[in-house]
């Protein structure tokens, strides 16, 4: 059997893991070890962490929803209610960008709910 060296193969591997730590300080953008378990973690939060903002944008919505809402006597989740009952099908984020920037149709809604 002939011998086989893998020297530029290595070298190539290692080249672009620490490629993808670069920024990273310390051993964790040098050396090919720490590397690869930074990415395996950095992989690993990235996932959660879109998962993660899903539920916070939608935290925000629910915040400025009731904010607006409070202005008219009423709290989030009787408004959430209302407009299920009268079957206005607006989903949380366009409520809130309509609370936020267009007040007026905010309150054609509410008057529509109420």
């Amino acid at each position: 059997m002939s011998r086989v060296k893998r020297g530029t193969i290595k070298n190539k591997s290692r080249k672009n893991t620490l490629a993808q730590v670069k920024g990273y300080r310390f051993g964790r953008s040098t050396k090919k070890r720490q590397a690869t378990e930074a990415i395996a973690h950095a992989g690993a939060n990235a996932f959660a962490h879109r998962k993660n903002k899903k539920s916070n944008f939608r935290r925000l919505w629910n915040i400025k929803i009731n904010a607006e809402v409070r202005k008219y006597d009423l709290s989030y989740s009787r408004f959430i209610d209302m407009l299920n009952k009268k079957d206005i099908k607006l989903n949380r984020k366009m409520l809130a960008e309509i609370a936020e920037h267009n007040p007026d149709s905010f309150k054609r809604i509410i008057d529509t709910v109420k």
